[in-house]
């Protein structure tokens, strides 16, 4: 009998074992998973990133940037400002013909005259001849729509 008790322990226990280690295999199995989803989701990220941040070719916006600066569109940012480069950082070695006013003092303390006298509040801000503005970074096509300017449609 003891014989008998001592048998069936053993095989229940090797049954637990056995569910034990079942469940640790579907648990490693999630987290496998789990660690190559994070995976391919860092890699998309990084290619975003990567193919988000190579510049224009030189001279794409060329004309468009000297469309906007004869339209009497206006670009006020300030140097230190990250969402002012950006919008630099998007027209690419274009950036000299923009129309671009300078609101910061050059010791980033304080505003420019004329910054205060426009009423700058928020960096960048766009003021276009048609009495629209806008502020944050601007895209391309609005800054078309509000400029009249035609989009680049190549590098050439």
């Amino acid at each position: 009998m003891e014989w008998s008790l001592q048998s069936l322990h053993n095989k229940n226990h090797m049954k637990e074992e056995q569910k034990n280690d079942l469940s640790h295999q579907r648990h490693m199995k999630k987290m496998w998973r789990a660690v190559y989803v994070l995976v391919a989701v860092a890699a998309v990220l990084g290619i975003y990133i990567y193919v988000s941040n190579i510049p224009p070719p030189k001279g794409m916006y060329d004309q468009f940037a000297q469309c906007i600066a004869s339209s009497g569109a206006t670009f006020y940012g300030a140097f230190w400002c990250p969402h002012c480069q950006q919008q630099k950082a998007n027209f690419g070695d274009s950036v000299h013909f923009l129309p671009y006013v300078e609101c910061s003092t050059p010791d980033a303390s304080g505003q420019t005259q004329v910054c205060i006298d426009k009423g700058i509040k928020e960096y960048p801000t766009w003021y276009f001849a048609n009495g629209a503005s806008s502020t944050g970074v601007a895209d391309m096509a609005t800054l078309s729509k509000e400029t009249g300017c035609p989009l680049p449609t190549s590098s050439s």
